[in-house]
Formats: C-alpha cells, structure tokens, sequence
C-alpha cells in the first residue's frame, strides 16, 4: 500500500480541544467534498490546498464548536492526503448517530469553482481509503455522505463516481504516490556543515528538480546557495537554511 502521508504536524494542524470517541473498525468509508466554492488555482498550488485544508479545521472548531476539523483524512489534487482525525477516533462529519459506522475521507472539491475530481484526487481518496482499511479496521463499504444523511455531498460529479464502485482512474493499478519524506526535524545549514542522508535527500530531489547539486551529504556553500535561489523561488524567507517550509515546498510539485 502505498500513500502520501501529511501529518498533522506536518500541515500545522490545531490541538483537538478535547479526546476523540474511539472505534476499533467501521463498516467503510463515506466520501465527502466542501460544498460551496473552491478555487481551481489549488490545482496548480499546493500552497493553497494546505490553507484550505487549514480554513476547514478553523471553520469546524470556531464555526460548528467541534473539538477538531470532522474528517478523518482530507485529499488534495496533488494526490496527498492530509491526517485529519486519523484512525480509530470517531469523526463528526457524516452526521448525528452515523459517525461510528464510517470513517469519513473528504475531497477537495466544491459545488462552484473546482468541482470535478481529478484523477490525483480519486487516486488519493482511494489511498486514504486503504490506508483505513489496513491502519484502522475500516470494512469495504465506499458511500457518498448523502447515504442516509439529507444532502447534496459529495456533489454530483465524486458521487456518480462512487455509485460507480469508486474504481481507481485507468481501470487498473495505480502508480505509486511520489515519496514525501518527512522533515528530518532539524534545519539543516552551514557552518558547521552539516552530514547524513537527510542533506543527501534533499540535495537529490533538488537535483531531479533541475538545479547543479552535488549529491555528497555534505551542506556546504554549494547546497546553500541553491537553497536561497530555490527560496526566493518560492517567496520563503532567503536564509540558506532547509527549514519545514523549505523542504516541504521542495515535494509540493511533481518533479518534470
């Protein structure tokens, strides 16, 4: 099984205000979208998929006084899927008396704007998805959130898909998700150069991006100079440093 994890602490989730109701397995999985509009520029800019991801949580906790956002995982069109609740707690999300029954996994998608899923967005949802079967005890029922709830989720487009069997785009296997390797948890920077397979990591995704790197696993001036151009780029902060913002912004777009 193959999936493109974003933690929680990697997308900068809030605290839950209190502790989830646990489930040890669920009947399946209910797909959901936003409803309302969302920009088609998310396609073209992680950046803003990961502030959605973050308005959503907001709007869930201030808006609707839930103790976290409702979902238990939430899928990007750059096939990365977000930990929401995560697994084993229940979500809030499909409704009053059916949170227990199904795990729910939504799809950035809208009723205006961005409103028909790509194949990265279908792609992800059915990794979220096996991720809850192998992680969290989730059984083999793929609903739309409509199923017996009154509402028009996941919207036509996601939902037509799922009365369909929710088949995986292509008819056949999917090509892994690229690798996001997690951030190593410390900056990394020069002086003192610093070494290990964290640099080397970084120093080769920068190098597949197309930019002159030696892959040697030492942070020297070479590597911090790309890091400034990559971060001006990418209008971060120029300080030569691989920080989170720096190695994340690095996995944010497929490699051409």
């Amino acid at each position: 099984m193959a999936i493109d994890l974003v933690t929680r602490r990697e997308w900068g989730a809030r605290q839950p205000r209190g502790s989830y109701s646990k489930l040890n397995s669920t009947k399946g999985v209910k797909v959901h979208y936003t409803g309302g509009q969302v920009s088609p520029d998310i396609v073209n800019d992680h950046a803003k998929c990961v502030a959605l991801v973050k308005s959503i949580q907001n709007h869930h906790m201030d808006g609707n006084g839930w103790i976290d956002v409702g979902y238990s995982m939430l899928v990007c069109p750059h096939r990365k899927v977000f930990e929401g609740r995560g697994v084993h707690n229940v979500p809030a999300a499909n409704g009053a008396g059916l949170n227990s029954d199904h795990y729910a996994v939504l799809g950035l998608v809208g009723s205006s704007g961005f409103t028909k899923p790509t194949d990265n967005v279908l792609h992800g949802i059915l990794d979220a998805i096996e991720y809850l079967r192998d992680k969290g005890g989730a059984g083999r029922e793929i609903k739309g959130h409509r199923d017996g709830y009154s509402t028009s989720c996941p919207g036509e487009p996601l939902y037509a898909w799922v009365k369909r069997g929710a088949p995986r785009p292509g008819g056949g296997p999917a090509e892994p998700p690229e690798p996001h390797p997690s951030f190593p948890g410390r900056t990394l920077k020069q002086p003192p150069v610093m070494k290990g397979e964290d640099v080397r990591t970084w120093q080769r995704r920068m190098r597949d991006r197309g930019w002159a790197i030696d892959v040697d696993g030492l942070y020297g001036p070479g590597s911090s100079e790309v890091c400034r151009k990559f971060q001006k780029e990418k209008d971060l902060p120029v300080t030569g440093a691989v920080d989170r913002a720096t190695w994340d912004a690095a996995w944010q777009e497929p490699v051409t």
